[in-house]
């Protein structure tokens, strides 16, 4: 790992022709990820990749190449595949790589993502991380039965962007995470709990947590049944906060908003949540795994606010969305080699509230506190705001977790979920991907069971 990728892609952008727009984005990551079954090595995998994509723009033309290498000669290659691509692209408007003045004078946020320690820990050290992990789940309670998986991975990788029109970004970061889903079974039949944990190294990992949260979670909901139908106060975990979130993740597209695919299209400036509801992606947060200093456009990344006072403020843009729709970028590009920059969410939060979960249960009285569901992307449609998924928990009774539940349903619509948001937890989880999750009480929802 090393600074060295700028120097490569402005190399390639400084050739750029008279009339052209040519960008370069360059990538390097070594990423290892280990599960372990039985107290043996089920599977291990360490890569090392580097690549490569660039995008040429002539006469509102885009073309796009990359490879999975930065050999000289591939590179060259790889110039000359997208300026060919161009040639017979669609035509558009639009199109334009980024330029300066799309930072509109801001200067990327400075942010401490790389922990080098992480690069000194041996795969040996990290099997025995694994292996212990699972040794660990199986000794948390007499009830667990079994380790469904005990799992480590972790990825250090580098990205540098620069273009013809003198957009120059580099970025790195470290990620690791590691979890284990144990198998609880005391006569009544089994269940499953899971624990898990990420941070930037291993200093941030609480590898004593992920046992307990794993056997707690599996034994808790040992006698399950199902409840009648009725309507009920939720409490959702974190997790399922996050899940929730990273769904309803794309109404805030612009892309999807352009396309009429969003169920906020029209609505900005409109009340959308409850008035205390703040939502933000704020990739500059360096809690947040997907911060980072620049979007995959190569402009410096920002705080964008999405609903204030539960009122919406817009949508996230990439530069090509942003000229579209006339609000400009909100330098949310995300991408890939083989692609050309979307837009997306790099660090979706809501904004904690000052109760604990606790407290937020001891207010709710009588709720029920989903651990878990399924059937999300199923049962939810992010264009009409229909939800309806499987849950499992666990019911609240004057403010204490009481009788556990299983194969029920919990239905509304996003739009009225978030309307209903009747406390924020101040537990805010940051996990690997784009999304953070918290204790999240919903006011009202249709609970179909028994």
């Amino acid at each position: 790992m090393s600074d060295d990728l700028l120097d490569v892609a402005q190399r390639i952008a400084a050739d750029a022709k008279p009339g052209e727009q040519l960008e370069a984005y360059v990538v390097r990551s070594r990423e290892t990820d280990i599960e372990v079954f039985g107290g043996e090595v089920e599977s291990l995998t360490t890569a090392s990749t580097a690549g490569l994509g660039v995008r040429v723009i002539v006469d509102h033309r885009q073309g796009l190449a990359w490879a999975g290498s930065l050999d000289a000669d591939v590179i060259a290659e790889t110039v000359r595949e997208a300026r060919d691509n161009a040639q017979f692209g669609e035509p558009d408007e639009f199109y334009g790589l980024a330029s300066p003045a799309d930072a509109n004078g801001s200067r990327p946020p400075e942010l401490d993502l790389w922990r080098a320690e992480l690069e000194q820990v041996s795969t040996e050290e990290k099997v025995k991380l694994a292996l212990e992990l699972e040794r660990a789940t199986n000794a948390a309670d007499s009830r667990i039965r079994n380790v469904e998986s005990a799992s480590y991975g972790d990825s250090l990788s580098e990205a540098a962007l620069a273009n013809s029109l003198g957009i120059a970004a580099h970025t790195r970061r470290t990620t690791c995470s590691a979890s284990a889903v144990a198998l609880a079974d005391d006569g009544s039949g089994t269940q499953t709990g899971y624990g898990f944990e990420a941070g930037r190294t291993l200093a941030d990992i609480d590898f004593e947590k992920i046992p307990r949260d794993a056997a707690l979670r599996a034994c808790r909901l040992l006698g399950a049944k199902p409840i009648p139908s009725r309507r009920v106060r939720v409490i959702l975990d974190p997790l399922v906060t996050r899940s929730v979130l990273g769904v309803l993740s794309s109404a805030f597209n612009g892309e999807s908003m352009l396309k009429g695919r969003s169920l906020f299209t029209g609505r900005a400036g409109e009340l959308v949540g409850a008035p205390h509801v703040q939502l933000l992606d704020d990739p500059t947060d360096p809690r947040a795994l997907g911060a980072s200093e620049f979007d995959g456009d190569g402009v410096p990344t920002r705080r964008n606010p999405l609903i204030v006072d539960g009122v919406l403020q817009g949508f996230l843009h990439n530069v090509y969305t942003g000229r579209r729709s006339g609000a400009g970028t909100t330098a949310s590009a995300i991408r890939g080699l083989g692609s050309t920059p979307g837009v997306g969410v790099r660090a979706l939060r809501l904004e904690p509230g000052p109760k604990s979960p606790a407290e937020i249960m001891r207010d709710a009285g009588d709720a029920l506190y989903v651990q878990s569901v399924s059937g999300l992307h199923s049962g939810t449609n992010p264009i009409s705001g229909d939800f309806s998924v499987g849950a499992e928990g666990l019911l609240v009774q004057n403010g204490e977790l009481g009788a556990p539940v299983r194969e029920v349903t919990i239905a509304s619509t996003l739009q009225r979920m978030l309307l209903d948001i009747a406390d924020i937890g101040n537990d805010l989880t940051f996990l690997p991907g784009t999304v953070a999750g918290m204790t999240l009480c919903i006011g009202e929802m249709t609970m179909s069971g028994a």
